[in-house]
């Protein structure tokens, strides 16, 4: 897919703020393309200081070879418009690569939404708002810690404990055009953490403490690219990290577009509500007529209920 680059200083040109390069980019993607879950779901979950939504754009930091990035993405006509603030020039491609991870624009809507059309229950939801894309990271070991400090709380709470984290361990950053104001940390800078000051029940705590030095050591390796079932092995072995987990972070973190997450509540509530099976085990058994693009089926689930995460702030 062709990008094109508009304001990207020449060689030796830079912002007023030393060392800090600006370039605009246009993210082209396949038609079509629903931005009200993949935007929606990245302003409802965005962790303080790390990202937000502001001026139409989700804006958030990026952690890059050369130092740090600062993006925001704005839905567009036929693109997403894509504005970076980068410390190190050399950073751009990576940059670019994360953000279209993030917002899953290499996928192909046609393929995947016809697929799903087949099935007479999924067929409504497609048609109404085809082009759900699967909200994804730029950080993978990042989302994994987030995953489970949202295992059985609410959004809002989930972002406050990782906007906790964020603020404790999180390297700052200089954000000239918004509010954004840490890196969100590496597993690395997490293993001091202090378990007890953390505001959720002990079994979750020892979980995170044993996921972070799972990260941190490689003994679980969610590079992009990489082994995604050895990753979900890896991950499923650890204490504390059942299916749901699993499934949440081989979706948005992995990128695998046939994860399924059975026991979401979400998805449940979707499920019964379309008439569904809604036992874990009998729904994995219907959704099967989904595979290999589950992960889309699930996204169109969510969008059963009326949930913040399926709309684009106003």
């Amino acid at each position: 897919m062709g990008v094109s680059v508009a304001g990207y200083p020449r060689p030796g040109a830079c912002s007023s703020h030393t060392g800090v390069v600006l370039a605009s980019l246009r993210l082209t993607y396949r038609e079509p393309l629903c931005p009200d879950n993949l935007f929606g779901h990245l302003a409802a979950t965005a962790v303080p200081g790390v990202e937000e939504w502001r001026d139409g754009a989700y804006r958030r930091t990026l952690r890059l070879p050369g130092g740090y990035g600062i993006v925001s993405l704005r839905p567009m006509d036929g693109h997403v418009g894509c504005e970076l603030v980068l410390t190190d020039r050399r950073d751009l491609p990576v940059a670019r690569e994360q953000c279209r991870r993030m917002l899953d624009l290499d996928a192909d809507p046609e393929t995947i939404d016809g697929h799903l059309r087949e099935d007479p229950v999924l067929a409504p939801l497609v048609a109404r708002q085809p082009g759900r894309r699967v909200p994804g990271t730029n950080d993978p070991a990042e989302f994994a810690v987030r995953a489970v400090l949202g295992q059985q709380v609410s959004t809002a709470a989930a972002r406050t404990l990782a906007g906790r984290l964020a603020a404790a361990y999180g390297e700052p950053v200089d954000d000239p055009h918004g509010g954004l104001t840490r890196l969100f940390p590496e597993p690395a800078a997490l293993v001091g953490l202090d378990p007890d000051t953390l505001a959720m029940p002990r079994a979750r705590r020892d979980t995170l403490v044993g996921l972070i030095a799972a990260l941190a050591s490689g003994d679980v390796d969610l590079t992009p690219g990489g082994d995604t079932e050895r990753a979900r092995s890896a991950l499923a072995a650890l204490p504390g990290v059942g299916p749901w987990t699993v499934g949440m972070i081989a979706m948005r973190a992995l990128g695998d577009p046939d994860a399924f997450v059975a026991t979401d509540l979400g998805v449940r509530l979707a499920a019964q509500g379309l008439g569904l099976p809604v036992t874990p085990a009998a729904l994995i058994r219907r959704a099967r007529a989904w595979q290999p693009w589950r992960a889309y089926a699930v996204q169109y689930l969510w969008a059963f209920d009326d949930h913040p995460v399926n709309h684009m702030p106003g």
